[in-house]
């Protein structure tokens, strides 16, 4: 959950400022260079924050259907493993193409 926060954070604190000025200026009124430092981080974020959501339901999935393994499955390690795969893999397919 606290993944989930940090990329909906990042994405109200870094992504919507620019937004709304293009919204408002009807163009892109910042530095040209920073357009496409803005989009990468529009689609990590947004990326991450999706890919939190799947990582959340998987979680309650698991604990769902197998209430006495959960515990030995999901340990603080696993976790966070796959926190950063998640982080990394919205990092990799922001910046990568720019």
């Amino acid at each position: 959950l606290v993944s989930l926060f940090a990329s909906d954070l990042l994405v109200g604190l870094v992504v919507m400022p620019p937004a709304m000025l293009n919204q408002l200026y009807g163009r892109w009124v910042l530095r040209g260079d920073l357009c496409s430092l803005w989009a990468a981080f529009d689609v990590m974020c947004c990326s991450a924050s999706i890919l939190n959501l799947c990582l959340i339901s998987l979680d309650r999935y698991l604990l769902i259907i197998c209430p006495l393994k959960y515990q030995l499955r999901m340990t603080p390690g696993r976790a966070l493993c796959l926190i950063l795969a998640t982080w990394t893999v919205a990092a990799l397919a922001s910046f990568l193409p720019i």
